[in-house]
């Protein structure tokens, strides 16, 4: 049965009652030149949780779009010259608002992209606790740094809208800059409608969003008086994006996809890496951050294999509100759905395809092994699977899924497992699995990933951990840390600033 008190109804009339502002009862508004406004049409859609109908994202044209981002810059100029002692006040006031509403924020995200309770709780702890890091190093951080000449503008995908989009957001407010957001199309919106409620109720000069990227993209990109974009998502959208930049000159720091890879290599403990495995299930795989394929020393595959299946046949994955009686905790998943039913079709092709061109299907889970409601709409859940050594012509050979089926590709040397890792042409992170620490040195420098774990998993990190992309996985400044400051603020050489980050005349990194 569904827990009690977590319907989409209960879950929405707690919207309606904490931000009466923002949500009416049968649409979402835009938070757009100050306030929130009936601007838009509204879209249909569905949660990935059971195809329940909810509101969808309510979508402007090109002269509303240009509107709202002509008033983020006329608020930019005033909080620019705000003192700093007023900002962190102010961005303080914003983070307690949210960590009141953590539960309903959470709750939001198990319904509109199926994340489960655990997670989506982390999802906004992590936005919360991140940010207070910063509140209490923003004056060391800045050190005399300035605001950028304009707002920055933010296109984020839909995966993590707290710990991502939101974290990044009130950074940027902190070191002087407007905000303007666009809510993610696939889902993410309902719970950045309420944080945005929020952040504007602190007196936070934020806008936020709906629009088709299509039509709206060129005014949140390219118009006069914007000071920079922050980007995250494909490889496709962020080459638009890169050109549409190309002539700007503008500051920018784009996050795309890279396909992540784990090697293994002289290795022996076997229940370590177990662990590693499973957790990496966590959310189906779509993070950034996941790793979707394993390179693995053919002489090592035996014990891999057996380790492997193990964790494959025992993950835990269905309704994240499924419970078998109503006092029950909601229940302990490694994912739920991926994020919408067509996103399932796709990788249920891919697998198949991968089959037909000769890989070897390690693995195919079963929908029978979930947990699920009686008669509810499965259509956007996917069982775990696994192919052995797919073709170079399959679509995922060079791309990651963004969904829970990975790729076991062996090899017999050192350069052999060097290629297959860096076979996406430049990734955000890489791990190697191995018992030669010489080894593992020798290899990592030449790994195109921006953090290398040795016999552990990299995550974008948190507080101080600084985040970045090699190859075509990064364009612009790096973020995290002092770095996320330095990204939205001007040093003493203004735009002639030398930043961490990959750039088209240079690359520079940090210690990594």
């Amino acid at each position: 049965m569904l827990k009690p008190g977590t319907s989409w109804d209960d879950t929405y009339a707690r919207c309606l009652a904490a931000a009466p502002e923002a949500f009416t009862p049968d649409r979402l508004l835009n938070l757009v030149r100050g306030d929130w406004h009936a601007v838009g049409t509204p879209g249909e859609h569905s949660t990935p949780l059971d195809g329940t109908p909810i509101p969808g994202p309510p979508r402007i044209g090109v002269e509303e779009a240009a509107a709202a981002v002509d008033f983020a810059v006329a608020e930019h100029r005033d909080w620019s010259l705000t003192p700093l002692d007023e900002r962190r006040a102010r961005v303080l006031a914003a983070v307690e608002a949210l960590a009141a509403q953590r539960d309903l924020l959470a709750m939001l995200l198990v319904w509109e992209i199926g994340k489960p309770w655990r997670l989506a709780c982390a999802d906004v702890d992590r936005a919360v606790d991140g940010v207070r890091w910063y509140l209490e190093n923003i004056e060391r951080q800045l050190g005399g740094r300035t605001a950028l000449p304009g707002p920055v503008s933010n296109i984020a995908s839909w995966n993590y809208p707290m710990s991502v989009q939101v974290h990044a957001e009130l950074v940027q407010l902190l070191a002087g800059n407007a905000v303007i957001a666009k809510t993610p199309s696939q889902g993410g919106f309902h719970c950045l409608t309420l944080a945005h409620a929020l952040m504007r109720r602190a007196g936070l000069p934020v806008t936020l969003l709906s629009g088709m990227g299509s039509q709206i993209a060129d005014s949140l990109i390219r118009s006069p008086g914007l000071g920079a974009l922050a980007f995250v998502g494909g490889r496709a959208n962020g080459r638009r994006a890169a050109t549409s930049l190309a002539d700007l000159n503008r500051r920018h720091f784009l996050e795309q996809e890279g396909l992540n890879t784990w090697g293994v290599w002289d290795y022996s403990d076997w229940p370590a890496l177990a662990a590693h495995l499973r957790k990496g299930f966590e959310y189906a795989k779509q993070r950034c951050t996941a790793y979707p394929r394993y390179v693995v020393q053919r002489r090592l595959f035996p014990a891999f294999l057996e380790t492997y299946l193990a964790v494959l046949g025992n993950l835990r994955f269905g309704h994240p509100l499924a419970v078998a009686d109503p006092e029950a905790p909601l229940p302990e998943l490694d994912f739920g759905p991926v994020i919408h039913a067509a996103k399932a079709a796709e990788l249920v092709r891919h697998f198949d395809d991968a089959v037909i061109a000769r890989a070897v299907p390690l693995h195919r889970g079963t929908l029978a092994d979930g947990s699920f409601l009686p008669g509810q709409d499965l259509g956007a859940y996917i069982a775990p699977a696994s192919v052995l050594d797919p073709p170079p012509n399959w679509a995922l050979h060079h791309s990651e899924p963004f969904g829970p089926l990975d790729s076991v590709v062996l090899v017999d040397t050192e350069s052999e497992l060097l290629a297959a890792m860096n076979a996406g042409n430049g990734s955000l992170v890489a791990s190697i699995a191995t018992d030669d620490p010489d080894f593992a040195a020798r290899i990592a420098p030449d790994l195109l990933a921006f953090k290398v774990g040795i016999n552990k998993p990299r995550s974008r990190g948190d507080r101080e951990e600084v985040f970045g992309g090699l190859g075509a996985s990064w364009k612009g400044a790096f973020v995290g840390g002092d770095l996320l400051v330095q990204a939205v603020s001007y040093g003493p050489e203004g735009e002639d600033e030398k930043l961490y980050g990959n750039f088209p005349g240079y690359s520079l990194y940090p210690a990594r």
